[in-house]
């Protein structure tokens, strides 16, 4: 825009003396171009060049100024009053003072629209921040000062030539007052200056005048050529100043890679990181503009995107103070959130006003790419207001559910899952997301045991969990503790994970595969935190899979790996292989992999076995019915198996069957098995007892009163004869569903199943884990153990 009004007066500068390159329209495109490409020579030679001609430009306009203010003193000619110059007249300012609009499109909002973009060099000061030494003091000062001269500046030229020059006048040294001419038909100002220009305001035909000739202030001022040079200074230094900040702009914006396809523009060149590749762009944008070649079209447009830049502008301080964030903290005295409320909103009605197409459109833009941004979430953070906004929002969210009791129909399972690094057991992870992601909490736990270090806390709450759940699109919090060992890390975590209401009420583990290599005290670690999650009034869930949980390779581990039971010992920490030290203490984190599980896939037309064999609050129906409002698990059938007796096998039936319709499930096969009561094959049954006999008791009949509470005591997870006695009703329950899973469930895309449960100070640690392994042992599909809390989960009753 400031090139084309450069362009448009050198041009009539050229037709006044006769000189014609093709004619008007294209000579300012010809003229555009040229000066244009030289400024952009400028621009790219360095913000050092740039310094030196904005100081030589400024020079120039300071000189013009004075000129034209001199020139406003010194009378009129002859030639100068006939061109509509009479020096300061007080008729002559009332005369100009009020509108006179012209044309169709003649108003307020027109002309402000084409006079506006001559105040939008606020943010030039901000757009070269990066290049000011101390940008906090210069950016406020220059730009306060800025304003405030251009301000003057403006009024004194608008008042002075206001006062000097009438609005229409011909030029013609003939059109003098006739002696003969009457007053009352002379029209115009001028007749009381002894000049007639009736005929040209009658035939709109006037050339001159401040309402038809561009160059008046040169034929106001005392040497005419100084103005058309401060012309040139203003409108080649303000494009000079749009043509260096824009690309520096543009450049911040491709580094943060918030688009595609213009990372190419972000590359700097020289000890400035001068934008090379984004000064050419610039200049092919302006030069498709240029080629416009009417400045009257090009300053509205110009005019609605800097109102709507300046809208945003105001609206980020806005939204910024009532966010309260302490980082916001604006040092300028009397700044005001409502003034720039004011501010905002006054910009989007001016917008309107001018061009309302015009506004539909740059709207249309910046909700464009404001949606692309939300949409593809950048790894950019910039610490904006959103961000202390979503805190704020979320915080009160929060505060406001300690006002609200729970109750049944609003019961969610709020998910913590023991997955050490959640990359480690990706299946875990991606079960538990099924059921959870825009439905409740899911929180991954981790235990780093070791001893109270930095770097062991840098272990537990690397970021790496989080960008790693973030790729996988599982919407998860991470919490990572360091413990001495896995059961007070963990207990930690039941105790302490949540914020007031958003707290989990569900455990989730992996089940431990190496229990009977490993040694016993891991496997009575390991149970005594199902024994701690019961006793905190969780629900527990465990997941079995035949392929295993962990994904990682044994040296890459540096968390407790008990919660499933890797190769490791419980107590073994071994090195980290992914976190790499350098010298300089700076942690570089490798990007862990994305493996495909299962879960991820699509089951088809797979069953989901439900095995419903204790009333522990419906949890075991509630996640089945879950996973089924997933599309993947969508098309699965679900069957509830149920134990009952033979001789009232149909009525049970239908008793289950009432009572899942009275809970709204959508589960219509049920099936009651009376043999899950039969005594298992003895071949099983033996299998069972060898898994036992490491850590069986032994103990000498005479001695037996004396020694074996000491023994127990020391080794609680030693199964005595009195043991095995006293729980076998129960073993052999495990055993025999295990053949019962076998036969029915073999081709199913998951197994829920009711978690037996053994209670502490009955059952040893040892025998309980035998039992749930035996339970989920030679399955293809992955087998889930669940066990509410006695809470109800499910009602009869609508929402």
């Amino acid at each position: 825009m400031h090139t084309v009004g450069f362009a448009e007066t050198v041009t009539d500068l050229m037709r006044e003396n006769g000189a014609v390159i093709v004619d008007r329209i294209n000579d300012i495109r010809i003229i555009g171009i040229i000066t244009v490409t030289c400024l952009l020579g400028i621009s790219m030679a360095g913000m050092a060049w740039e310094s030196k001609a904005q100081i030589l430009f400024f020079l120039v306009i300071m000189v013009s100024f004075a000129n034209y203010i001199v020139g406003t003193f010194i009378p009129a000619s002859p030639d100068k009053q006939a061109k509509g110059f009479y020096s300061y007249k007080a008729d002559i300012f009332t005369s100009n003072f009020v509108p006179n609009w012209r044309g169709q499109e003649g108003s307020f909002f027109g002309m402000f629209s084409i006079f506006f973009p001559s105040a939008t060099g606020i943010l030039a000061g901000a757009n070269i921040s990066g290049d000011l030494k101390n940008p906090a003091v210069a950016i406020p000062r220059g730009t306060l000062m800025a304003i405030f001269w251009t301000t003057i500046s403006y009024i004194i030229i608008s008042a002075t030539i206001g006062s000097c020059v009438v609005r229409d006048a011909s030029g013609l040294l003939n059109d003098t007052l006739s002696p003969s001419t009457s007053s009352e038909d002379c029209i115009g100002l001028a007749c009381q200056y002894g000049w007639d220009f009736t005929e040209c305001i009658n035939n709109n035909t006037c050339t001159y005048g401040i309402s038809n000739y561009y160059q008046s202030m040169s034929l106001v001022s005392a040497f005419g050529p100084l103005i058309t040079a401060g012309i040139f200074g203003a409108t080649l230094s303000s494009a000079l100043a749009c043509l260096v900040s824009a690309p520096k702009v543009f450049q911040c914006l491709c580094k943060d890679k918030l688009y595609p396809l213009i990372g190419f523009f972000g590359k700097g060149y020289g000890k400035n990181d001068e934008p090379l590749r984004s000064y050419l762009l610039t200049y092919i944008i302006a030069v498709c503009f240029i080629l416009i070649a009417e400045l009257n079209t090009i300053a509205p447009i110009i005019s609605n995107f800097f109102l709507c830049s300046y809208s945003l502008i105001n609206f980020s301080c806005f939204h910024a103070s009532i966010t309260n964030s302490p980082g916001w903290r604006p040092s300028f005295r009397f700044y005001s959130k409502w003034l720039s409320l004011l501010g905002a909103v006054c910009c989007v009605v001016i917008m309107f006003l001018l061009t309302w197409w015009a506004a539909l459109i740059a709207f249309g833009i910046v909700f464009l790419l404001l949606g692309y941004t939300l949409y593809k979430k950048p790894a950019v953070n910039w610490g904006s207001s959103v961000q202390a906004s979503s805190y704020n929002i979320a915080l009160n969210q929060c505060v406001g559910l300690n006002q609200v009791e729970d109750h049944v129909k609003n019961y969610r399972p709020q998910c913590l899952v023991l997955t050490g690094p959640p990359s480690r057991r990706p299946a875990l992870v991606d079960l538990v997301s099924c059921f959870t992601k825009t439905l409740s909490l899911m929180m991954c736990a981790n235990v780093v045991t070791d001893g109270p270090s930095p770097s062991a806390v840098e272990k537990a709450s690397s970021n790496s969990h989080v960008t790693w759940l973030n790729r996988r699109k599982v919407k998860s919090f991470y919490r990572g503790v360091v413990a001495a060992e896995l059961r007070s890390g963990v207990n930690m975590l039941l105790q302490g994970a949540g914020l007031g209401r958003m707290k989990p009420n569900v455990l989730l583990m992996g089940f431990k595969t190496d229990w009977h290599s490993d040694t016993p005290q891991a496997a009575h670690s390991y149970i005594g935190i199902l024994h701690d999650a019961f006793d905190l009034q969780y629900g527990v869930c465990m997941l079995r899979m035949r392929e295993g949980l962990d994904a990682s390779h044994p040296s890459q581990s540096h968390v407790n790996p008990g919660f499933d039971g890797g190769p490791e010992c419980i107590n073994t920490i071994s090195a980290p292989s992914r976190i790499k030290t350098s010298t300089s203490s700076t942690v570089s984190i490798e990007v862990d992999p994305q493996p495909s599980t299962v879960f991820q896939k699509k089951q088809g037309k797979k069953t989901i076995d439900i095995y419903w064999l204790s009333d522990d609050g419906g949890l075991i129906l509630l996640l089945p019915y879950l996973l089924t409002r997933r599309k993947r698990w969508a098309r699965c059938k679900v069957r509830v198996f149920v134990g009952g007796e033979p001789d009232k096998r149909e009525e049970q039936r239908e008793e289950v069957l009432t009572l899942i319709k009275k809970f709204r499930l959508g589960f219509h096969d049920v099936e009651v098995l009376p043999d899950i009561y039969q005594n298992p094959q003895p071949g099983n049954v033996q299998q069972f007892e060898n898994m036992l006999h490491r850590f069986r008791l032994v103990t000498n009949p005479k001695q037996h009163s004396d020694s074996e509470p000491p023994r127990q005591e020391e080794e609680p997870w030693m199964i005595t004869d009195q043991d095995l006695e006293r729980n076998k009703a129960k073993s052999l329950r495990q055993i025999r569903l295990n053949e019962v899973l076998q036969d029915y469930s073999r081709e199913a895309a998951l197994i829920v199943i009711t978690m037996p449960v053994g209670r502490t100070g009955v059952c040893p640690s040892t025998l309980y884990l035998a039992w749930l392994d035996f339970l989920s042992r030679d399955l293809r599909p992955p087998v889930l153990l669940v066990r509410g809390n006695q809470e109800n989960v499910l009602t009869f009753y609508c929402q």
